[in-house]
């Protein structure tokens, strides 16, 4: 049975629902800068789960690198301050680790005005020990570095890492990290080296196993979560 001593969570997609206006972000700015309609195909191959880098390249290959600039700062404007929804249960599950003295972390590809805008929605006092944003890192998901950088950054080998992950990229990260990944929403992520699947976090609680250390309920894998909080 996997044993944690700390939890590293995605944002886009595991905290916050935000695929709605993260579409909305990149169709906005193709439209206005293009004319072009974002595709089905352009929001799998290169929005979800990509960094912004990626993603203004992928849509934008004929603009100039000071253009990329300038519709990537138009896309950020607009995700730092749309209405996002949390991911069910999100809230919950947090403060029930906060509470028992887990160590937890985010990794994710935003940036400090949209995390600040995210973690101010989730009401909770510091429920992350160390933020791992796209300015952190050189390499950005699928690259083991995000995952890699937040597991130096809390002083826990990846090994007793769990990593909460909702995109293809996301759960490739964790996974090359060599982490202990549960994927959000999408089951055919265990294809991808997650070990389960769960919907949201509606269904998971913590369970006293023995004292400093709990069994996460709710997923079909058993795995053990170790307060190491200091």
């Amino acid at each position: 049975m996997p044993t944690a001593d700390a939890v590293l969570f995605d944002m886009d997609g595991v905290i916050v629902d935000s695929r709605a206006a993260i579409e909305a972000a990149w169709a906005t700015a193709l439209a206005h800068h293009t004319g072009r309609t974002l595709t089905d195909t352009d929001i799998h191959e290169h929005v979800h789960g990509r960094t912004g880098a990626h993603t203004v390249a992928a849509l934008f290959p004929d603009h100039s690198a000071a253009q990329h600039r300038e519709i990537w700062a138009h896309v950020d404007r607009l995700e730092e301050t749309a209405p996002y929804r949390m991911i069910p249960g999100v809230r919950q599950f947090l403060a029930a680790l906060n509470s028992a003295g887990v160590v937890v972390g985010l990794v994710t590809s935003g940036w400090t005005a949209k995390i600040d805008h995210v973690v101010g929605l989730l009401d909770l006092p510091d429920p992350f020990a160390v933020v791992i944003s796209r300015d952190d890192v050189a390499n950005g998901k699928p690259h083991p570095e995000p995952y890699l950088t937040g597991c130096a950054a809390i002083d826990v080998p990846p090994e007793r890492t769990l990593v909460f992950e909702d995109s293809l990229s996301g759960v490739r990260s964790a996974v090359a990290a060599g982490t202990t990944c549960v994927a959000i929403g999408d089951p055919a992520l265990t294809a991808a080296g997650a070990i389960a699947s769960v919907e949201d976090f509606t269904g998971l609680s913590l369970e006293r196993s023995v004292p400093g250390e709990f069994r996460l309920n709710g997923v079909a894998a058993p795995i053990a979560i170790r307060a190491t909080a200091r």
